[in-house]
């Protein structure tokens, strides 16, 4: 992640200079969906000399997007979740995914108005989950734990474990088009967005697992579609209307007590101290109303034993509302109330798998639990807000979020019920830019 934190700052120093000039602004918090084509070229080479069919073509992109527009100059980033399509062999499954996060500069070709079309170009890095498992018959957490293996796990960076483990430099060309629709009895607009273009690994080898390249996983032309809420300028004329986004890192006071207690008595090493958490929040404000996005990575990770590596992994994803009490020149205090989606995922993976075909051949090597349900919070928070520039065009905001992660499902691994570690209060805090 080093890499992406230097072009923060470089990123950063550019927004600097370009504000100190700006005249118009837009900023756009959206959600996209979308297609990307791909071939696994070595994988299938593979499973044709064995007589198989190949896997199914391209992936899907679950996209969370932030940007902000200074006159014609663009910034922003994208967090993407891309699963691949499954495929069925011998009983297993095989599937893969790809989690990527890109910092974006782009150009505008038209005037502040209705329609947008942006050239951008974007780099980040990733991970990359590649596995093929077949699906375990119901038991105990303790049967699981004697017993893991039902195929195999590969993964390039492992964010599993913490969410700073991206592997490898991504880039990204492509453009922007988006048309506002006014949203009746609010100011904000609806901003219908389409994007188009290619991602792709800029290192050739860069994405190897098992003696296997996955480069193409982490490539291709992409069509991607869907809608946001934006901020425009000629909409605007107070200053407490924006939309910003954060990075922050959380503490959250929990432990998976009970989950630790099979893994001991089963002979694997305990999790300690608290999960790793980094995130990124985008919190827009209008008048006193408050509102936005969390996503964050809880992530436990290391040594089961003398062969095996294991981690304890859970995603939230959270849409906010609430209110701003206080707005004392650049200090704000406010609340909100949060309602997304969490998932828990326990991962078994040994040390010493050999490389492919023999792997494919001989699959059963690793375990692996997940669950999922809805989660709820309650959060007050304080920021304050320090200008960039002289014309305060806009401000770096650091900020301290406090709350209680309430989950609304009993995330069972293995018939053990996780609730108590997924109820947990937490402490946040934020570093972020807002026009």
């Amino acid at each position: 992640m080093k890499p992406v934190f230097v072009c923060i700052f470089v990123l950063l120093s550019v927004f600097s200079l370009q504000a100190q000039d700006s005249k118009s602004s837009r900023s756009t918090m959206y959600f996209t969906y979308g297609k990307t084509g791909s071939n696994i070229r070595e994988f299938n080479q593979m499973l044709d000399d064995k007589g198989l069919s190949p896997m199914r073509k391209g992936y899907s992109n679950f996209n969370l997007g932030y940007q902000a527009r200074y006159n014609d100059f663009v910034v922003g980033f994208d967090l993407f979740q891309n699963p691949g399509p499954k495929s069925r062999f011998n009983g297993y499954d095989i599937d893969f995914r790809t989690t990527r996060f890109n910092l974006n500069v782009g150009f505008s070709f038209t005037e502040e108005g209705r329609f947008q079309l942006i050239h951008y170009m974007a780099i980040g890095a990733g991970f990359l989950n590649f596995q093929m498992l077949k699906d375990r018959e119901s038991g105990s957490l303790d049967e699981f734990l004697q017993q893991p293996e039902q195929g195999f796990i590969l993964r390039d960076g492992n964010i599993h474990k913490s969410s700073l483990n991206f592997a490898n430099f991504l880039t990204e060309i492509g453009f922007h088009m988006s048309y506002d629709m006014p949203i009746p009895g609010r100011d904000e607009a609806l901003a219908l967005i389409a994007k188009f273009g290619y991602s792709f690994s800029p290192f050739e080898d860069s994405w190897q697992l098992n003696g296997v390249n996955f480069n193409n996983i982490q490539s291709g032309a992409f069509l991607r579609l869907g809608a946001g809420l934006t901020l425009p300028d000629y909409k605007f004329f107070y200053k407490d209307a924006s939309l910003g986004a954060h990075l922050f890192y959380g503490l959250h006071f929990t432990s998976p007590d009970a989950f630790n207690t099979h893994l001991k008595e089963n002979g694997l090493e305990p999790f300690s101290g608290r999960p790793n958490n980094w995130g990124v929040k985008i919190l827009g404000y209008n008048k006193n109303l408050v509102y936005g996005v969390d996503v964050f990575n809880l992530g436990y990770g290391g040594r089961a034993n003398a062969t095996k590596t294991h981690s304890l992994n859970s995603v939230r994803i959270y849409a906010n509302g609430g209110m701003k009490f206080l707005d004392l020149r650049n200090l704000e205090i406010g609340a909100l109330a949060g309602l997304g989606f969490g998932n828990l995922r326990y991962s078994l993976t040994s040390n010493n798998k050999p490389d492919f075909p023999r792997l494919f051949e001989e699959p059963d090597h690793d375990g692996y639990l997940r669950s999922h349900g809805a989660m709820a919070k309650p959060e007050v928070f304080i920021t304050y807000g320090i200008p960039l520039s002289s014309k305060k065009i806009f401000d770096l905001v650091l900020g301290a979020h406090a709350g209680y992660e309430v989950p609304l499902s009993p995330y069972q691994l293995a018939g053990l019920a996780m609730f108590k570690y997924m109820a947990n209060p937490y402490v946040q805090f934020s570093v972020g830019v807002r026009p």
